[in-house]
């Protein structure tokens, strides 16, 4: 029961991403985020929190498109976060930036569709991002090739023990 609660190493790798991510100001003005594979909220709570304007989570379990609502409220955001029942495409897009932490398998397959939520850069400014996680260090090449043929380009990779996130923007 570790992920959605900060414990597992996917989920510290997010938030490091997350919080990197407000640092170089990536949630200022109106920063739309999405959460694919929501569960508990945790990372769309952190993205709202750390400035992203709005946040829409989806999962395709209902139990965490419930969990997230209900943290949402609990931490004062109900209105910067939405879920919903799904996955991609959200039909909401684009957004400027991504969180995906599922496993390698999925993300794998999601590649197209998450390259294509992705908002086109806005002159003057940096491109979108899409940080991915929930990948063991063995399928990390399997991702990256996946993410390269959506169009996407790996442009910074972080371990913890067995674990990787990937950041990619548009190619």
């Amino acid at each position: 029961m570790a992920f959605g609660t900060g414990l597992h190493p996917t989920t510290r790798l997010c938030l490091a991403g997350i919080e990197r991510w407000a640092d170089e100001g990536r949630f200022q003005g109106t920063a739309r985020a999405l959460d694919v594979g929501c569960g508990s909220g945790i990372l769309a709570i952190a993205a709202a929190k750390l400035g992203a304007a709005q946040v829409l989570g989806v999962d395709t379990d209902q139990i965490a498109v419930d969990a997230t609502v209900a943290n949402a409220r609990r931490n004062g955001l109900a209105r910067r976060i939405r879920a919903r029942r799904g996955s991609l495409p959200s039909d909401d897009g684009p957004f400027g930036l991504i969180l995906a932490n599922l496993i390698a398998s999925v993300l794998v397959r999601l590649a197209p569709d998450l390259a294509a939520e992705l908002g086109p850069p806005a002159a003057g400014r940096d491109p979108g991002r899409i940080l991915a996680s929930g990948i063991f260090v063995d399928r990390e090449d399997e991702v990256r090739a996946a993410f390269e043929a959506a169009g996407l380009r790996v442009v910074r990779a972080d371990r913890e023990g067995e674990w990787v996130a990937l950041e990619a923007v548009r190619a």
